[in-house]
């Protein structure tokens, strides 16, 4: 009899109903508890200055209102963050960007506490800003140092190559425009301890900071999340500030707090994907294939450093994609500038590298006047010695040239490429490009402590399970995934198991949500949690069945012996709470081998390399810069897929946010360094109208990757990355209406798009 496994299947994901019918509960849908009070940030209005005066007394006066909290009020530390402790949780004596929170209003409804707010007064001297990237190399502030990742002889190898291309590549910001905002809820007990729930995807953090702000232990602080409405990286950090504040009112008052941002409020402070701004010289054959590569790359780290450096050495790390560059130097800096801190974001940081290393590329097709797609072929990663990064890893067999030359034949790129000439010639104010991306991205934390993840898994006797994890779900479909290797290994139904909210008084001293990791980590430990479990329970079902315990299967709901006898999961977890067999067990992974040394440049920063290839193919309207992305092909490596739905959700999407911020997503700051772009009026994420007419996913069959839960490869990050393939077909879009220069610069809006056109016609 066969029992299939929800493992390696599609399936619907767990919050899928909730999702569409409006039953799901997030943050601040929760019930107000008895004596609530809502918290709403007082702000500073301009970039830089010292604050010399808070004026509180008429705000504290107001209707409503229960406090009006600075930092002087902080028990504890003033300051947070994930990495150093640089951010000011209040502001002290100096006001460090245009938002930044500098008292928290406390009052028994929101929209008392909005009048309470703009009540409060700031005394402020403004001070020179730094506000852009320019302007910080100028001055030359930075945060922390330089990091240097180089090999061979990068001066010879230039001076003698046959084609030299040198480049600008401008990356702009993004917001993250998740549908829920910042929120969260502390609520006191009557001994003092604190219970947050929160929208994050560190729980942990947002307890350690929170413990850290009150002057208290971990232990007394409890995070817990319910769900999230999207989180991308902008709640890995960023959500802490958020559930400090709301714990230091509750802590403080003995009241209940909820703080959630507005939108407005949101996109103008928290920060997003960090600018960059990259310089380069790249040498090349006459073959096309890449020699050498020396790159520059600064990004725009905002008034803390949060995760920049981390941000920073992922782009480095990235500069190479798919190609192995013998002789290359390649280094960085985070600038720190007067505005909000940017932070991670998906991807981190790996897009902004790509995106340079495809420039050159781009670059030298059109000096030797060959389609790009053929040098990027011949600069693929290989069999030793070209199967090592620059920073010393090893890339073993890697897959991308076979799934470069499969994309290529399945998608016919041959007979497009003629089509487009066809109609390029024929057609006057419409013209279409197109582009082959492909795609290596190394999976894991690159601060390699962050690579190990818990689980708790909890058999009752009547059969069913609860399944607590580490992992944060913020509509990734993590927990969806969790439960079917809870199920694989269990042998049971997907009905019979409940994954738990997030919290970390069920799995303490979690890692964030992100860097692809979730699955890799939390699958492990969950597996390790349940094997346990069924370890103590083998030996009384063989003594049930008659049989030895390596001839017991676990399957569809059932415990299965040798010869067709078998008994309910369900009876079997009676017997064995009858015979006081523990039905219960913690599970633990660490990522093995991650290591790192930053000021050597050398090291194995990733577990694995996941793959892609994207083809893709646009067309652009030369009187109004606007553009259709007609069709798409993708490519992409995920191993052995845990559950495929899911991951073709995430492909999906992943490429769809990719192709908003660098097509649509402008983020806009006035001269006083505020967020000008502060809500979907004037800042433009895609719709169902941007996505490709024509949109096919493939996934790689029969690829298992050696090490990983099931086989399985990340997927939640890499395919953002393949988007870059529209600034290609752009591009040559761009190039057939003349042969001007060709500026577009990003994001390739209509505006930006028009002007390149004029450009190309201008000659």
């Amino acid at each position: 009899m066969s029992f299939p496994s929800p493992l390696h299947q599609p399936g619907p994901h767990d919050s899928a109903v909730g999702h569409v019918t409006g039953r799901a509960r997030y943050v601040d849908d929760l019930l107000d508890p008895p004596g609530l009070l809502h918290g709403v940030l007082v702000r500073a209005n301009t970039a830089r200055g010292k604050l010399q005066a808070i004026n509180t007394a008429t705000a504290r006066a107001m209707p409503g209102v229960a406090a009006v909290l600075t930092a002087r009020d902080i028990p504890g530390h003033p300051t947070i963050g994930p990495v150093q402790h640089d951010e000011l949780l209040l502001a002290t004596d100096q006001i460090a960007f245009n938002g930044q929170a500098v008292a928290l209003v406390l009052a028994q409804s929101r929209d008392q506490a909005r009048v309470a707010a703009q009540a409060v007064t700031l005394t402020v001297d403004p001070l020179p800003a730094v506000l852009d990237i320019d302007d910080a190399i100028a001055a030359g502030r930075f945060h922390g140092t330089p990091h240097v990742i180089a090999r061979g002889d990068i001066e010879t190898a230039l001076s003698s190559a046959p084609i030299v291309v040198r480049g600008e590549v401008r990356t702009g910001g993004q917001d993250h425009f998740y549908l829920e905002t910042q929120a969260a809820l502390a609520i006191p007990d009557d001994a003092g301890n604190i219970k947050i729930l929160a929208s994050t995807q560190h729980p942990t953090e947002a307890q350690k900071m929170s413990a850290r702000v009150l002057g208290i232990g971990a232990h007394r602080v409890c995070c817990e999340v319910p769900r999230m409405g999207g989180g991308f990286g902008g709640k890995e950090s960023q959500s802490t500030a958020f559930a400090c504040l709301a714990a230091l009112g509750a802590h403080l008052t003995g009241h209940p707090c909820r703080i959630r941002l507005t939108r407005q409020e949101d996109m103008a402070t928290t920060g997003g994907r960090h600018p960059f701004l990259g310089r380069y010289t790249a040498g090349f054959d006459t073959d096309g294939r890449l020699l050498a590569l020396d790159a520059s790359l600064y990004c725009d780290g905002g008034w803390t450093l949060d995760l920049s450096h981390a941000i920073l050495d992922r782009a480095l790390f990235h500069l190479d994609n798919a190609y192995f560059i013998e002789h290359c130097r390649l280094q960085g800096q985070v600038c720190h500038t007067n505005k909000p801190t940017n932070t991670a974001f998906r991807g981190f940081g790996g897009p902004q590298g790509i995106a340079v290393v495809e420039d050159a590329f781009r670059r030298a097709a059109r000096v030797l006047r060959i389609p790009a797609e053929h040098l990027r072929r011949r600069s693929y990663y290989g069999a030793a010695p070209r199967d090592q990064t620059p920073y010393g890893q090893q890339v073993p067999a890697p897959r991308i040239a076979a799934m470069h030359d499969r994309l290529v034949q399945t998608a016919d790129l041959s007979a497009r490429r003629q089509q487009i000439t066809d109609f390029n010639a024929q057609s006057t104010w419409c013209k279409r490009g197109i582009s082959l991306q492909p795609l290596k991205f190394g999976i894991s934390f690159t601060a390699a402590l962050l690579n190990q993840a818990g689980a708790l898994a909890l058999v009752y006797a009547d059969g069913t399970v609860q399944l607590n994890h580490g992992g944060t779900e913020m509509g990734q479909g993590l927990h969806t995934k969790m439960r079917a290797v809870a199920c694989d290994v269990l042998g049971v139904g997907v009905d019979a198991i409940r994954v738990m909210s997030t919290s970390t008084e069920k799995v303490p001293n979690t890692s964030p949500t992100a860097a692809s990791s979730g699955s890799d980590l939390n699958g492990q430990a969950v597996r390790a949690a349940c094997e346990t479990v069924r370890a103590r329970m083998l030996p009384a079902a063989a003594s049930a069945l008659g049989c030895e315990p390596s001839a017991v299967r676990f399957a569809g709901g059932r415990v299965l012996g040798p010869d067709g006898n078998s008994l309910a999961f369900s009876s079997l977890a009676q017997t064995c709470w009858a015979q006081q067999i523990s039905l219960s067990s913690t599970g633990y992974y660490a990522t093995p081998n991650i290591h790192y040394d930053r000021d050597a440049g050398r090291g194995e920063p990733f577990f694995y390399f996941a793959y892609g290839v994207a083809l893709v193919e646009v067309e652009l309207h030369g009187l109004t810069g606007e553009h259709r992305v007609r069709r798409v092909d993708i490519l992409h490596d995920v191993g052995d897929s845990l559950v495929p739905s899911i991951d073709l959700g995430q492909i999906e999407g992943g490429f769809i946010q990719g192709l908003g911020w660098l097509t649509a997503e402008q983020v806009c700051f006035d001269a006083s360094g505020a967020v000008s772009t502060r809500g979907p009026s004037t800042y433009k994420i895609p719709t169902i109208g941007d996505v490709p007419l024509d949109f096919r996913v493939s996934m790689l069959e029969h690829q298992p990757q050696p090490g990983t839960i099931g086989g399985s490869k990340a997927v939640g990050e890499p395919p953002f990355m393949l988007a870059i393939g529209v600034i290609g077909a752009l591009e040559e879009a761009i190039a057939a209406f003349g042969d001007g220069p060709l500026a577009l610069t990003l994001p390739a809006t209509p505006e930006a798009l028009l002007r390149a056109v004029e450009a190309a016609r201008g000659a």
